[in-house]
């Protein structure tokens, strides 16, 4: 018997998923949980896999329409296979179903029925392009409408606004327009706008900016990162961040905070979320639970295992929640420093830049100066100024900065 693949809970709260991409398409071959499907909730993009060994009879829901929790998205089983209360259409009858299908849709449309369920996705662009629901076709289960039949309308009314043109400059909004390509927006990539928007509007940003010499960290990661190689785990500088912020926060534990309107929430656990790029699509943010509990070896285990899993879409929806601090690391591309955005509710972010060798001043026991060459990083700290002053923000990045330079 047939094997539905339906769109699962994927977090608490969450009554909807989106599909993204179908990795296999009608008549593959699958084998049991083999990812099929990407779906996509919030920020996190994951791939389902296969409840059942077989092939990919059919397929009922398209890329980039909202599933709700429990629809069934496509059916498994073996060929021919018979789809319950859906039969697979022979090579002999394909000529029935097509008229079929072709009535169905005539009768849906004579009817005027659509599916009025829309997704969030889907009124936030008809709200930004002020369209009206009812001009647009669905092409989604039951009529219902997609982002890229929202897309499709837009192109198909952009050469309107020539009317609103003088003569002169049809031309050369013609020649214009030819060039004009409009680039789908993910929603993680909406996500991410929303938020860091809210967030800025939200918080009182304050950057502050100090250098951290990395000699000993470094030659600390040298002897260890063989040692640390034979237990499967890559020893990063990151590792070595999130440990100097665990250490920070504990001395300064308002930093490890929230704003609400009661009070100010002191966390007592530190969550940190690790930044983590996912190429063009953006960035997300896994977070590191209890990190207060962890030693060197535990945090760079976890900072392996989310970033491999963030990259190859396997978090879980409760992995990139619960955060109390955030790092980035803008360094990866070449940044020296920058002003990262605070996630809510958090009250700060670090950012690390990247590492150069730098002639530095230093001051000897007897009192010389001298210059020499160390590793150097810039340390951007964002804070939220309804929390923290810049006493306070400094004397926790001195914090940071001091575990760093003096470790052992």
């Amino acid at each position: 018997m047939a094997t539905k693949l339906t769109a699962p809970r994927m977090g608490e709260g969450i009554e909807e998923v989106t599909l993204v991409k179908w990795l296999k398409k009608t008549g593959d071959a699958v084998d049991e949980l083999e990812a099929v499907v990407e779906v996509e909730t919030d920020k996190v993009i994951t791939e389902l896999p296969s409840p059942t060994s077989g092939v990919l009879l059919e397929i009922l829901a398209k890329e980039g329409e909202a599933i709700k929790v429990g629809d069934i998205m496509a059916w498994i089983g073996q060929p021919c296979e018979e789809i319950p209360n859906v039969s697979v259409p022979s090579i002999d009858k394909k000529e029935n179903a097509k008229k079929n299908t072709t009535e169905e849709k005539s009768q849906k449309k004579e009817a005027g029925k659509k599916d009025p369920f829309l997704s969030p996705l889907v009124k936030r662009m008809l709200q930004e392009n002020n369209l009206d629901e009812k001009k647009i076709d669905g092409s989604g289960k039951n009529g219902r409408i997609t982002k890229q039949d929202v897309m499709a309308y837009i192109s198909s009314k952009e050469p309107d606004i020539e009317l609103m043109i003088s003569k002169e400059e049809k031309q050369t909004l013609s020649q214009s327009s030819q060039e004009k390509k409009v680039v789908p927006i993910s929603r993680i990539r909406r996500t991410i706008a929303e938020r860091m928007i809210a967030s800025q509007q939200t918080s009182a940003h304050v950057l502050t900016v100090m250098e951290a010499d990395l000699s000993r960290v470094r030659a600390h990661r040298a002897l260890n990162k063989p040692l640390f190689a034979e237990d499967g785990v890559r020893l990063t500088l990151t590792a070595y961040f999130i440990a100097a912020i665990v250490n920070g926060l504990k001395v300064y534990p308002k930093v490890n905070s929230s704003w609400t309107d009661e009070g100010l929430l002191i966390h007592p656990d530190v969550n940190i979320g690790m930044a983590v790029s996912l190429g063009e699509e953006g960035l997300i943010v896994p977070v590191i639970k209890h990190a207060e509990t962890l030693s060197l070896l535990g945090i760079a285990q976890k900072v392996n295992d989310l970033a491999e899993r963030a990259r190859a879409k396997k978090l879980k929806p409760e992995e990139v929640q619960g955060g109390t601090f955030s790092l980035t690391n803008h360094g990866m591309s070449g940044s020296l420093f920058a002003t990262p955005i605070i996630t809510q509710p958090q009250v700060g972010i670090l950012g690390t830049g990247m590492v150069q060798k730098r002639a530095i001043v230093m001051t000897d026991a007897e009192g010389n100066d001298m210059i020499t060459i160390r590793p150097m990083v810039y340390l951007s700290f964002v804070f939220d100024h309804r929390v923290l002053d810049g006493e306070g923000a400094d004397n926790f990045l001195r914090a940071v900065v001091s575990h760093l330079e003096n470790w052992d």
